[in-house]
């Protein structure tokens, strides 16, 4: 008696049946996800007034100057500060205070300036020297308030007012600030060759003292904790990256084009690669575990004898010098069995599922043929990357307007330590008519951040949150809008019976106007579910990022297993959602229904979906691997001047490897855009494959529409035509052509 299987037939769903009327992608068709259409449309539209509004009442000036304690911007022309684009702070060293993080105000009064200090005075030294040169007022003036120049009146009420800083050091601009210039020599920290400085206040301090106060506001500045110094001579760095780019961007243009005529000629090429380059790989591989196996047994047998060596692995323990253990016999017997392990499951795997890997190539290079016939679909990413752009562009631009949206607020700044009036709201236009300055003499009322109270002000931060949910669904919606219009073009390919006499015209075209006429609402729907795994991912990155100090064990761990599901769910539904449109294209349903239908398609087939995954992620990974490693290479040639036909063409560099990564970087990418398209090709052929072989049996009413070279390894046949009589064929010219 015959064991049943455990599961069903009809577990994954019945096996499509055949429809005399199928000639591929369907025609007739009406519209899904309409609902889904509707709110995608609306959330455009509300996005737009977002927008809108954040223009209104944003004001990028807030990013892009920095604001003195008056909320004036320095550098913004047609201005007082016209000429002064950096921000000087008085004393920095007062910036160290922690409140600085809590408050994001730095307590010391801010101008703007056209120039930073070059040298370390104090305001009792000038005094001093006044006496007996003029000109030492004159240098030190202009980092003092604008229109005081009366270097008569006492240090003691200078200081108190904040006329004048009490020092001055040695800084260069950076971030459009002032900073002390750091130099490290010989592991000790210096600011102009010193290590030591005059505060103005008496007091000999360190100037380990000005980068933990810098460092502070680059915190306040930043959102992070990196050193100012590092900052600095990143700074440096950059510049030196950006001549590069400057003296060799022809030339990285240049590798760049070389890489997409190599990818373009790659794929058309794969049609007759494919088998080659797959079986070179895998052959390539056993021996090399082949080999992997002798030498860990030679190594193994040569050890057996020596003393010491028959010592186990647990009896010494963990060693942090890794070479301990290749003295032992024990540790090249288990390479040996690991590799004789993987030598076995290779080779079985090639035996068992030879029939299956043989489909796969087969269908690797039919996809080069239909990209051949339809050569327009590997120009399609260029109209995904210009949506892309668009995309990026407007949330970019509506987040800034957003984080600009606020408005001045202004606190009491006081030198004296016990004024009870420190760090509360005030208003710049009636600060000295109040008590304020009674209680609390030199107290001033300065900028501190932006920011407000109104209902609009309190829900930016909700409102960023949805001008990143939007933009996600968005490009999600744009990805699948190419994905869709894309399979809509691979699925007129195969399902042409004479191939390329009976492709329609136009495929790419007419695809994408179905996809965008019909199924806007499904697209959207699918982007809408991969969007908000997507939004939630990326708010566990922050709370990761926040909690990364916490000591608590458990949060970190849960954080880690949430991260790790949602990361497996979002490939999932990207795999789902690949497949589903795919479906869409072909027979214009709604995108739950093809989901569906793709899922118990791809779970009838799940060993041939296995192989045909595996071995084109592997072909492919292998041919972006060649472009942009052979490009690479002769990129690198190219800028060691080691070409000398064209040696003195090579520009100056500061960095050879900037150019040399950009264009390894940049053509990897390329390859990566093309190779998608030769991808979503050979993912709708597949399935439009075993839709084949569920439809048709190869009789002369039901052909398969496979190339003959998958029917041979499949062992099938399509029965020729009985030929037509004159009658026969002028009966089929007077019947009316059905619409599909």
């Amino acid at each position: 008696m015959a064991r049943k299987s455990a599961i069903p037939p009809s577990y994954y769903g019945e096996p499509h049946k055949f429809d005399p009327t199928f000639r591929g992608p369907v025609h007739k068709r009406g519209c899904t996800d309409v609902l889904c259409c509707v709110i995608f449309v609306i959330v455009i539209l509300g996005y737009i007034v977002l927008g809108t509004v954040a223009w209104m009442h944003g004001d990028p000036r807030k990013v892009v100057y920095p604001t003195d304690s008056y909320g004036q911007f320095c550098g913004q022309q047609e201005t007082p500060n016209a000429n002064k684009a950096i921000l000087f702070y008085f004393n920095i060293l007062q910036c160290a205070n922690p409140s600085v993080l809590i408050n994001l105000q730095c307590p010391t009064t801010q101008l703007c300036v056209s120039k930073c200090p070059d040298r370390f005075a104090t305001y009792i030294d000038m005094q001093y020297s006044y006496r007996r040169n003029k000109g030492s007022w004159e240098y030190y003036k202009q980092f003092c308030k604008p229109g005081f120049n009366n270097p008569d009146k006492p240090i003691s009420q200078v200081l108190r007012d904040e006329d004048c800083p009490s020092m001055i050091v040695p800084s260069r601009p950076f971030l459009q600030r002032c900073f002390p210039d750091f130099i490290t020599r010989n592991g000790t920290l210096t600011v102009a060759n010193q290590t030591s400085f005059k505060d103005g206040h008496g007091k000999i301090r360190s100037v380990v003292d000005l980068r933990d106060a810098a460092n502070k506001v680059t915190a306040m500045q930043q959102g992070t904790e990196s050193g100012i110094t590092s900052l600095l001579d990143a700074k440096e760095v950059g510049t030196k990256i950006f001549e590069d780019y400057a003296s060799s961007w022809f030339w990285i243009l240049i590798g760049l084009v070389i890489s997409m005529l190599v990818s373009l000629v790659f794929i058309l090429l794969l049609r007759f690669t494919a088998g080659v380059l797959f079986w070179l790989v895998i052959f390539g591989v056993i021996a090399a575990v082949g080999y992997g196996i002798w030498h860990c047994y030679w190594e193994y047998s040569s050890l057996k004898g020596k003393p010491d060596s028959d010592v186990t692995i647990s009896d010494i323990g963990f060693q942090t010098d890794f070479r301990v253990y290749l003295q032992l016999s024990q540790t090249w017997l288990i390479f040996m069995t690991s590799l004789a392990v993987i030598e076995a499951i290779i080779i079985l795997v090639l035996i068992f599922l030879r029939n299956r890997v043989r489909i796969a190539i087969a269908l690797l290079k039919e996809g080069s043929k239909a990209i051949g016939c339809i050569m327009s679909t590997l120009f399609y990413p260029i109209i995904t990357f210009l949506l892309l752009a668009l995309c990026i562009a407007y949330w970019a631009v509506t987040a800034v307007f957003l984080a600009s949206s606020g408005e001045a607020v202004y606190k009491v700044m006081s030198t004296l330590p016990d004024c009870k009036y420190t760090n509360l709201t005030c208003d710049p236009e009636t600060f000295s008519q109040s008590n304020v300055t009674k209680l609390c003499p030199g107290s001033q009322c300065t900028f501190a951040f932006y920011g407000g109270e109104s209902l609009y002000h309190r829900y930016i931060f909700v409102l960023q949150l949805c001008n990143l949910l939007v933009f996600l669904w968005l490009v999600n919606f744009t990805i699948a809008l190419g994905q869709c219009t894309l399979a809509g073009a691979f699925a007129a390919y195969y399902w042409a019976l004479r191939k390329p006499a009976d492709i329609p015209p136009c495929p790419l075209a007419s695809s994408f106007g179905r996809a965008l006429r019909y199924h806007t609402g499904s697209l959207a729907f699918g982007a809408l579910i991969l969007s908000i795994v997507q939004f939630i991912r990326i708010i566990l990155e922050y709370l990761d990022h926040k909690l990364k100090g916490a000591h608590n064990a458990f949060t970190r761990f849960l954080l880690c297993c949430l991260k790790c599901c949602f990361w497996c769910l979002e490939h999932f539904i990207k795999f789902m959602n690949r497949n589903a449109y795919i479906m869409i294209s072909i027979y214009g349903k709604n995108f739950c229904t093809s989901a569906r239908d793709a899922f118990f398609l791809l779970m009838r087939n799940v060993m041939r979906v296995a192989v045909l995954d595996k071995v084109t992620d592997f072909l492919l990974f292998l041919g972006k691997l060649l472009i942009s490693g052979s490009v690479g290479v002769l990129a690198f040639f190219f800028f060691t001047r080691q070409i000398p036909v064209i040696q003195e063409e090579v520009p100056s560099l500061n960095y050879y490897w900037v150019p040399l990564l950009t264009v390894i970087f940049g053509s990897y990418m390329i390859a990566h855009g093309f190779f998608n398209v030769y991808a979503m090709c050979v993912d709708t052929l597949f399935l439009c494959f075993l839709l084949d072989l569920e439809k048709n049996d190869g009789s002369a009413t039901r052909p398969y529409y496979m190339c003959s070279s998958l029917r041979a390894i499949l062992n099938k046949k399509n029965q020729k035509r009985p030929k037509e009589t004159k009658r026969g064929r002028k009966q089929k010219k007077e019947q009316p052509k059905s619409r599909h």
